[in-house]
């Protein structure tokens, strides 16, 4: 597969990851094309570091590991979809998801 056409417009594309079993959103990375080629190959998430600026195998480390049951490309062929089976939490702080600071509470309609 030619992944070229996923990098048009930057050396880095995000990579939105959701749980397969829940849709629930866990994290936000980003790819570029030797991420993206080795994610495919193992079956399981890489990203690059932008802070660190390296590679990074998710739970690699942890032990928190994101088995790829599926990857999408938005219609632009600039962001990613990867529905993941998580072990244990996404986020670094130890919760489940890194979204878990709500920061506007929901509104509710008042009834009539």
């Amino acid at each position: 597969m030619d992944l070229e056409q996923y990098f048009v417009k930057s050396d880095l594309i995000p990579a939105i990851v959701t749980e397969e079993s829940t849709g629930q959103v866990l994290m936000l990375a980003y790819m570029n094309r030797e991420s993206l080629q080795k994610t495919m190959e193992t079956g399981y998430t890489w990203f690059w570091s932008r802070s660190r600026r390296e590679l990074w195998n998710k739970g690699a480390t942890s032990g928190h590991l994101q088995k790829v049951k599926e990857l999408y490309a938005d219609c632009d062929n600039d962001t990613l979809l990867v529905k993941v089976e998580q072990t244990g939490a996404a986020c670094h702080t130890g919760h489940h998801s890194c979204f878990y600071k709500q920061i506007l509470p929901v509104q509710r309609e008042l009834e009539e």
